[in-house]
């Protein structure tokens, strides 16, 4: 029983089945038709060769002798040049040449995913390069029992060990970090058809968790944020439909409130077909070359008033020549219209906010001299508590709630200027001082 799993463990599993098929008699022909073309052209070749030997006045028989030595000869270096049968490399577990080391073991330890052979009563024959980093303590000749204590995975070992049938569990491993994996066993039969031994394979599942709960929160979310502003609407509806119906006054402040959470239903809408648009567009090259100082002006220019009315200067210098970069015009609009527009809401009132365009570096060796760059937004409001700035470009997540509602936000500002920015090959950074403002930096790679 150890002598057929170490074989296995020496040969993949496609020539395995190759293996099985050295005794096929359909194989075997076509295996000797096709040593035979290889050897035909010599035939060919032979008889006008006795026939000039003969013409030198060399006998018949010296002439047929040399033409069968070079027809043996012909068929040996056919022979020895040509491959070695899968039976053979099944049998051996050996190729000669450059592919020597293609065995079992190590095509094995190319799979990306963990893989472990094992026994029926749950002995390690071997595992892959994949396994040893997922699961420190596996090792051979150890037992799977003692790797995995959960009743999870003792189960699917039990129940494959039993009646062999493929299975699958959904497994949770905690320790270095914690990951979840989907645990598949089936069984590994010999060229006989008898169960040798069982493969366990684990497809990691983290990411896709990760993502499924991402959606799961979204949408949560996205119901909540549209579900407040929905309900307030229709109390107000009810309200004038009944005890307000003839008072003008209550009627005009009602109508007014209705308003405002019309236009919070539409920018969250606005919003999240923003980010519907940047998903689908994230593949798309960018190839539009926009000039960036001119994008921050218009930015500037517009936001004017509305600084103007909260209290607020945009201090900004617009460089003396274009700074060039590859992207969306109105995306990159929106990227600066949101950090600009926050930093003027959430900043002081009687103080600045300071935009500045930063170029790093010299010229690219590329005929376009792109340029690497950032842009910073600088404000001196109360600033922002360390533990909320990972957390900031997260969809729906607010520092405050009520404030970032009273400045009429969705909490999908950030999310947005990220998306954004990972199209166009840049990142943003948050630095913040608590009592002296917040700073957040757009920076470039250029071309």
């Amino acid at each position: 029983m150890v002598t057929d799993h170490s074989q296995k463990n020496d040969v993949s599993v496609a020539v395995a089945t190759e293996a099985e098929m050295v005794n096929d008699p359909e194989r075997n022909m076509s295996r000797w038709l096709h040593s035979t073309r290889k050897t035909l052209p010599a035939l060919i070749v032979l008889l006008p060769l006795f026939l000039l030997l003969h013409s030198w006045n060399i006998s018949a028989l010296w002439a047929a002798i040399a033409c069968v030595l070079l027809f043996v000869l012909a068929v040996l270096l056919t022979a020895f040049s040509a491959p070695k049968p899968v039976a053979e490399v099944a049998r051996t577990g050996k190729r000669e040449g450059p592919l020597s080391r293609l065995s079992g073991e190590i095509l094995a330890d190319f799979l990306p995913d963990p893989l472990v052979l094992f026994d029926a009563d749950g002995t390690i024959l071997y595992i892959n390069y994949a396994a040893r980093e997922a699961f420190p303590p596996l090792a051979r000749d150890t037992s799977l029992y003692l790797c995995f204590r959960s009743p999870e995975m003792h189960a699917l070992i039990q129940g494959i060990s039993a009646d062999g049938q493929a299975r699958s569990t959904d497994y949770l491993e905690r320790l270095p970090l914690e990951r979840w994996y989907r645990a598949s066993v089936m069984t590994f039969e010999t060229a006989k058809g008898e169960a040798d031994c069982f493969i366990l394979i684990f497809r990691d599942q983290t990411e896709l968790r990760r993502i499924d709960r991402m959606r799961s929160d979204f949408i949560a979310n996205a119901s909540h944020e549209l579900r407040t502003p929905l309900a307030s609407l229709r109390g107000f509806i009810e309200t004038l439909q009944g005890p307000a119906r003839d008072d003008a006054g209550a009627r005009e402040r009602f109508l007014g409130i209705m308003q405002a959470q019309a236009d919070r239903m539409s920018r969250l809408i606005d919003d999240l077909l923003s980010l519907s648009r940047l998903e689908m567009k994230a593949a798309i090259p960018l190839k539009e070359r926009v000039d960036v100082g001119q994008i921050v002006s218009h930015v500037v220019e517009t936001l004017a008033p509305m600084a103007s009315g909260v209290g607020v200067t945009i201090e900004w210098a617009k460089p003396d020549h274009p700074v060039w970069l590859p992207g969306d015009k109105d995306e990159l609009i929106q990227v600066f219209q949101n950090l600009i527009e926050n930093a003027c809401k959430y900043g002081q009132a009687g103080k600045c906010v300071v935009v500045t365009l930063d170029e790093q570096g010299a010229e690219n060796s590329q005929a376009d001299g792109l340029r690497g760059f950032s842009v910073s937004i600088q404000d001196f409001g109360p600033g922002i508590p360390a533990e909320h700035l990972p957390r900031l470009t997260e969809r729906f997540y607010r520092v405050d709630v009520d404030s970032s509602r009273a400045h009429k936000g969705t909490g999908l500002g950030l999310a947005i200027v990220k998306h954004i920015l990972t199209r166009h090959r840049g990142r943003l950074t948050v630095r913040s001082q608590l009592g002296e403002g917040s700073v957040f930096t757009v920076v470039f790679a250029g071309s």
